[in-house]
């Protein structure tokens, strides 16, 4: 049941009218749970097997270290006479690994199942290619696993929601029937944005009614998304695809021309999928988290990865990056650095940022790894990690170059040439999301630089071979200025939504954005007979 098919808009008119018609208003949560599991069972019965284990082994062992924490508290409090300093720690201590090792146990029996549904055929080919090496002649076989619908970002919003409940940041949900629709919510499950629970819960269970506003503002959400999808990415995508899998053939100002479309086609289709999402989610008066702030907006890479796939951003950096960071071995290595090397300027800096560095590299690696089961993907992480990594140790010199310089940092110039600085570093990252592997991306990173061509018809005969015209073309670059202004506008106004903006200064404008969007999706848009649409590319995650 894809976002883009009758079939979605038909199930969610049900829902949404199901919802709000529901006679007990206490319980209207069951009716998105239900759509939940019947949504998930539409894509394949053999899916529900998996979120249900993770579902329930994460709801039992919350319920599990909470009692284990609250039970430490009262007998500490019971015995508070008789216990000295270090008895009171010693049980505290052995207590909390009790709900560590509870803890490990889960996060490794869910984390695994992710683990080995994607990457075990990825193992298993490098352990036969190593094998072949040695001379050995048994293999390990390939096996014909599938991948269930959304298991990253329900693993992730699980595993976040147990890792809160150990540190007692949240109290666990005692209703399992809650904590199922939590992990299950259907607009997210297929890529995100990903949920936390004290952000999340509180809204699927509270009572809701009917709104106008949340209606309109839904629809022009969703509307935007499906404009992005449909005429966009869904058009774009028949360049990237042809050129990729015969890179070969084209030349580097080609390859150069189909890692932008991709820039294009990869916002347009990722954000326009969360737009769907949230805009459904808000006619129910669920606001889900923003997961796109113009990332192409970005200063540097720390700025991009703060605009793009922010909730994946944020889970990392609470569960990853801060455990690496604050760890009793990474502290370790700062106070012995700055031991060994504190005496001057330049160790002192590097003592102070280097276990942060390597913390921030091996986060990104695992984003890297997170995206696929291919040695690209390594790549992917690595680039962008190291970039992050040396930004961060040479930032002292940076600093000293724009002083040395005279830059004026607040120009509009400067900023434009960070933005763009940032920008080519992250199409070079995209370089190894489009190849079809590690050695098919070097080359065609390789050919945007020794085979660059001014052709202008041969450039031209290329392009349009690959399933696109030159009209189409047009409308893509009419359409990035469409999301230039847009971004522009929401860059000037943070803090409110073009929605709100246009209500405010023209009312009736929002119908005629309304009536527009959809006359350009009719017109324009992929679909009918003979038309393939595209999955979401993190449908696959």
């Amino acid at each position: 049941m894809g976002y883009t098919t009758i079939t979605f808009l038909i199930f969610a008119l049900l829902v949404v009218a199901a919802y709000y018609m529901f006679p007990v208003k206490k319980y209207q949560w069951t009716v998105l749970l239900a759509a939940s599991y019947v949504f998930y069972l539409w894509a394949s019965w053999r899916y529900v097997i998996f979120i249900l284990i993770t579902t329930y082994t994460v709801y039992f062992a919350a319920l599990a270290m909470h009692r284990n924490s609250t039970e430490a508290k009262e007998t500490v409090a019971l015995h508070k006479g008789e216990w000295d300093k270090e008895q009171k720690k010693q049980y505290k201590e052995e207590m909390k690994k009790k709900r560590k090792r509870l803890l490990i146990m889960v996060l490794v029996l869910n984390l695994g199942i992710l683990v080995f549904l994607k990457y075990f055929n990825l193992f298993a080919g490098g352990l036969n290619t190593l094998l072949g090496f040695t001379g050995v002649e048994t293999s390990v076989p390939i096996l014909r696993l599938f991948l269930p619908l959304g298991i990253s970002f329900y693993t992730f919003q699980s595993t976040g929601y147990l890792i809160d409940v150990y540190r007692e940041k949240i109290e666990p949900e005692t209703n399992p029937a809650k904590y199922a629709l939590f992990v299950s919510f259907f607009p997210q499950i297929i890529q995100g944005p990903i949920g936390f629970y004290d952000q999340l819960a509180h809204q699927l269970y509270e009572e809701h009614s009917f709104s106008y506003k949340n209606l309109k503002y839904g629809a022009l959400l969703m509307l935007w998304g499906y404009l992005k999808k449909m005429v966009i990415a869904d058009r774009a995508v028949s360049l990237i695809n042809t050129v990729t899998a015969d890179y070969r053939q084209y030349n580097g100002t080609v390859i150069l021309i189909t890692v932008l479309v991709y820039a294009l086609q990869l916002y347009a289709d990722f954000s326009g999928g969360i737009d769907i999402s949230r805009g459904f989610a808000e006619i129910l008066g669920i606001q889900m988290a923003e997961n796109f702030k113009r990332p192409y907006f970005a200063v540097n890479i720390n700025d991009y990865w703060r605009r793009w796939h922010i909730t994946l951003g944020a889970w990392m950096k609470n569960y990853v990056f801060y455990s690496l960071a604050m760890s009793k071995h990474f502290l370790k290595m700062g106070k012995d650095l700055k031991k060994k090397y504190g005496a001057n300027p330049v160790g002192a800096h590097v003592a102070k940022v280097l276990p942060t560095g390597i913390a921030s590299f091996i986060t990104f690696l695992l984003v890297g790894i997170w995206h696929g089961a291919n040695m690209k993907y390594v790549a992917f992480g690595i680039w962008n990690g190291g970039v992050i990594m040396v930004s961060i140790l040479l930032q002292p010199l940076f600093d000293k170059a724009i002083v040395k310089l005279k830059i004026q940092t607040r120009s509009l110039w400067w900023k434009a040439f960070q933005m763009l600085r940032t920008f080519v570093i992250v199409l070079i990252g995209y370089m190894f999301d489009i190849g079809v592997n590690f050695t098919s991306a070097m080359h065609m990173l390789g050919k945007c630089v020794t085979n660059f061509s001014l052709n202008k018809c041969k450039v031209i005969e290329q392009i349009t071979s690959c399933g696109l015209t030159l009209e189409d073309y047009k409308l893509l670059l009419v359409m990035t200025g469409l999301l230039f202004i847009v971004s522009l506008i929401q860059e000037k106004h943070p803090d409110t939504t073009m929605r709100t903006l246009l209500e405010q200064k023209h009312p009736r404008m929002q119908w005629v954005v309304l009536f527009v969007g959809l006359a350009l999706i009719a017109v324009f848009g992929m679909y009918g007979p003979g038309v393939s649409a595209s999955d979401f590319v993190y449908m696959q995650f």
